[in-house]
C-alpha cells in the first residue's frame, strides 16, 4: 500500500507533462497533501536575482535526510519551481525535497542556467546541518531542458569552467546521482546546423556560431570515470528531444565506466507515456538503490 500511494502523490504532483512546461505555468498549483510533520521552506534565495530562489520541503524529524532536487523544464525560456514538484511523493520515504528556479534565456546567455543550478547544490548543501540534510546524499532529476541541466551538473560536478559565481564560495556541486527525463545533450547534432529558437535564445546564436558554447553546453563534454551514476529516460516517439540524444550521453557514459542505465519507452512521447506507475517504481528504486544507505 505504501508503494502504491507513493506512485499516487508523484503522478498527482505532476509528473505527466505532456510537452514543455507551458510558458505561463499556475503561481499556485494543487499538489498532494503533505505528510504531517512536513518543514515547508519557501522561496529560500540562494542569488540575489528573482529567479535564484528554491524550496524545500523537510520531513519531520532529525534526520539527516538525503536530497532530491528537481529542476523543471520549459525550453531554459519558461517554466517555475510553482508549476509542480513531481518528486514531493519522496517525502513519505524520508528524503528532503527540493525545487528549484534559475535565469532562464530572457535574464541570462548560457553558462547562467547551470551556474544557477549548481548555486542551488551549494546552498542546500552549505545549510545542510541547519536544514537536517545529508550533504553526501544528494540525487536530482528533470526533465527536457531540467533533463539537460540534471545531467551536466551530473558530468561536470566541481568543473571550475561552468562553477560560475552563484551560491556559496568553496562548497562542492557535486551529485550522487542523475535522473535524466528525455534531456537534450548533443546541442549541435539536435539542430543540424539550423537555427532552433529556444537554442539561439539560450546561446546568443546558432551553436553554428557558438560551437564552443554549445560545446561547453553539452554534458557529454565533461563525462568521466567518476561521475555518479545515471538513469536516462526518454520515449522512442518523442517529437522535441529525438531519443538519439540520450544514446548519445549514454554511450559516452558506458564508454567511461559510469554506471548508467537507458530506458527507452516504446510509444512514448515528450513525458506523456513517460509516467506510468510501474515506471514511476523504477524511478523511485533508483534514488533508492544510489540515496538510501545500504543494508548490512
Amino acid at each position: 500500500m505504501r508503494c502504491l500511494s507513493f506512485v499516487f502523490l508523484l503522478l498527482m504532483a505532476g509528473m505527466v507533462p505532456a510537452q514543455e512546461t507551458p510558458k505561463t505555468p499556475p503561481k499556485n498549483p494543487s499538489g498532494p497533501k503533505l505528510p504531517e510533520g512536513t518543514s515547508v521552506n519557501k522561496d529560500l534565495a540562494y542569488g540575489d536575482h528573482e529567479r535564484q530562489k528554491l524550496d524545500l520541503y523537510v520531513p519531520q524529524g532529525d534526520g539527516p535526510f538525503p536530497i532530491a532536487l528537481w529542476v523543471h523544464g520549459g525550453g531554459w525560456e519558461a517554466g517555475s519551481k510553482d508549476s509542480g514538484n513531481p518528486l514531493i511523493g519522496l517525502l513519505a520515504k524520508g528524503y528532503a525535497v527540493a525545487s528549484t528556479n534559475y535565469r532562464l534565456s530572457q535574464h541570462a546567455k548560457f553558462p547562467a542556467q547551470i551556474h544557477d543550478v549548481k548555486g542551488a547544490v551549494k546552498f542546500l548543501r552549505s545549510n545542510a546541518k541547519k536544514y537536517h540534510l545529508d550533504a553526501d546524499r544528494f540525487g536530482v532529476a528533470g526533465a527536457s531542458a531540467g533533463g539537460h541541466l540534471v545531467a551536466l551538473l551530473g558530468t561536470a560536478g566541481d568543473v571550475k569552467e561552468l562553477e560560475g559565481d552563484v551560491g556559496p564560495k568553496g562548497v562542492s556541486s557535486k551529485v550522487s546521482c542523475v535522473l535524466d527525463f528525455f534531456g537534450p545533450t548533443d546541442l549541435e547534432a539536435l539542430t543540424g546546423g539550423k537555427p532552433i529558437a529556444p537554442l539561439v535564445k539560450l546561446l546568443g546564436g546558432t551553436t553554428e556560431e557558438k560551437k564552443d558554447l554549445a560545446k561547453q553546453a553539452n554534458p557529454i563534454t565533461f563525462v568521466a570515470k567518476t561521475n555518479p551514476p545515471f538513469l536516462i529516460v526518454h520515449g522512442d516517439k518523442d517529437p522535441l528531444v529525438p531519443v538519439s540524444q540520450s544514446e548519445l550521453l549514454n554511450d559516452a557514459l558506458k564508454k567511461a565506466g559510469v554506471d548508467t542505465t537507458l530506458m527507452v519507452i516504446p510509444g512514448a512521447g515528450h513525458g506523456n507515456g513517460v509516467f506510468t506507475p510501474e515506471l514511476v517504481l523504477k524511478y523511485v528504486e533508483f534514488f533508492e538503490k544510489h540515496l538510501k544507505p545500504k543494508k548490512s
